[in-house]
């Protein structure tokens, strides 16, 4: 087993965010010591955004939505997560 460094102090999540983008977590965790962890209540962050889309496309997703008897948001985000996913794959 390699020696780890120390993880260093942080002021605020904004540093420590920072501080991960630039460096490797192994020189810092064992995570072949790691355990899976389950969160059963915790529940995802959401943001609203703004999003512009060409009449006609959102014409169409409403069509969609409403024969799947879905919210057009909802489906919005079921294909947004497909796609996602997808792209994660590659």
């Amino acid at each position: 087993m390699k020696n780890l460094k120390p993880i260093p102090k942080f002021k605020n999540e904004n540093e420590e965010n920072k501080f991960w983008i630039t460096h490797d977590s192994t020189e810092y965790v064992d995570w072949s010591k790691a355990k899976k962890a389950l969160f059963p209540n915790l529940k995802p962050t959401y943001k609203s955004i703004s999003l512009r889309l060409p009449v006609y496309m959102l014409d169409e997703i409403k069509l969609i939505a409403n024969k799947k008897d879905v919210p057009y948001q909802s489906l919005m985000k079921v294909f947004l997560a497909e796609k996602v996913k997808e792209e994660m794959a590659i």
